[in-house]
């Protein structure tokens, strides 16, 4: 909004040094302290709201068995409305928000932080459950679906069926290649395995992102830096120059991304003030599952989404440490015939806890250095994930 006030007064009026909010770089600038300033102010207010009016604490946490997990389940949840408030208002104000890819990403912040607080606040009026896990899955796979058929058909969106895939010298992928077996076919029906593509990836990050958010600290670092990531890489898809050099698919307009990103860069870094070890606040479902929605699409937007593999390493190996741990028990279970009600010993099992951040812990380490070395793995992958662009 604050855009088109400047772009007018700068246009009409001649008000001089009002062409500087022409620049992405200044916006993107402005965006990330307008929203570490949101986060630090309206921090310790919303904090003491959540626990006097609303009430609503993490109550499943104490069941962990973990140190600490008794005074974790004192502290209040749904912090994640605080992140998606720091990062819509930044992009409202400096964003264009006639750009497609902005609108798509401002409505990917809505829908999956309302799917995440039905789950927070279904928790509290009605048990541990929250929402049904199909529930979840149903409105993922729905912003999949939208996302999709956006990216396909709308008329201001390029290049909508190629990619950048790493560690290939001529780096460009079209997907309709996966069904050039169609002959003719090919080009019209192309779309439909694209789009199952992006249900796949949104509903896959996301759920990971769900499940690396389980200490202090732990999601909402590890997202900070993947945002860093991706806002240089909106930044040089959306430079005909930089695109050019580096040898990627140039996407005009895309560079408005950089507004958004920042946006959601200085709203999980002002979190990271109250969300540190010991946590005044966690982010819950309203958080996580946006964040990794958020990360999802916009990988996806600027073309980027075979990269994400390497950046969410986390995400990726969070995620399958809950499927090894569960594949592994129940391998053992039919083998020992084991009973319905009767654990695989501790022992038995391919983790001591799952996700993998859990398992650490189990050991011993303690909560702060589980944290800091999974965000300084987040940074060295997203370094490597950066440099793929010349890694050919």
């Amino acid at each position: 909004m604050l855009y088109y006030l400047f772009h007018w007064l700068h246009e009409s009026l001649h008000v001089p040094g009002m062409g500087v909010f022409e620049y992405i770089s200044f916006r993107s600038g402005a965006s990330i302290v307008t929203a570490l300033f949101i986060m630090l102010v309206l921090g310790k207010p919303f904090i003491k709201w959540m626990k006097n009016k609303l009430g609503i604490m993490d109550e499943v946490r104490a069941e962990l068995g973990l140190e600490g997990a008794e005074q974790k389940a004192k502290t209040p949840t749904m912090g994640g409305l605080l992140i998606l408030t720091a990062i819509i208002v930044p992009t409202l104000l400096f964003a264009k928000l006639d750009n497609v890819y902005v609108q798509i990403m401002l409505g990917t912040t809505v829908w999956m932080g309302m799917v995440g607080f039905l789950d927070d606040y279904l928790k509290k009026t009605r048990g541990k459950a929250g929402l049904p896990g199909k529930y979840k899955v149903i409105g993922q796979v729905l912003l999949g679906l939208a996302v999709g058929l956006l990216i396909t058909f709308h008329p201001d969106i390029k290049e909508p069926l190629k990619t950048t895939i790493p560690f290939v010298k001529n780096n460009e992928f079209d997907y309709t290649w996966l069904v050039s077996w169609m002959g003719d076919w090919a080009v019209d029906y192309a779309w439909v395995i694209y789009v199952a593509i992006v249900i796949l990836i949104v509903t896959a990050v996301s759920n990971a992102s769900n499940l690396t958010d389980g200490i202090d600290g732990i999601a909402t670092g590890v997202a900070a830096v993947n945002g860093g990531a991706l806002a240089l890489l909106a930044w040089v898809s959306g430079n005909v120059i930089m695109s050019s050099y580096l040898n990627i698919v140039y996407l005009p307009n895309i560079g408005e991304l950089a507004i958004f990103s920042t946006a959601f860069v200085g709203a999980t870094l002002g979190f990271l003030w109250f969300n540190t070890h010991p946590a005044e606040i966690f982010m819950g479902d309203t958080g996580s599952l946006a964040i990794g929605g958020i990360i999802a699409v916009f990988a996806i937007l600027i073309h980027k989404e075979l990269l994400l593999p390497v950046l969410c390493g986390i995400y990726l190996v969070e995620d399958l440490s809950v499927i090894i741990q569960t594949t592994g028990c129940k391998i053992y279970r039919r083998k020992h015939k084991l009973p319905m009600g009767v654990p695989v010993p501790v022992e038995k099992r391919p983790f001591l806890m799952s996700p993998l951040h859990h398992h650490y812990q189990k050991k011993g380490v303690a909560e702060e250095k589980v944290v800091m070395r999974f965000v300084i793995i987040a940074i060295l992958l997203a370094i490597f994930t950066l440099s793929t662009l010349k890694l050919r």
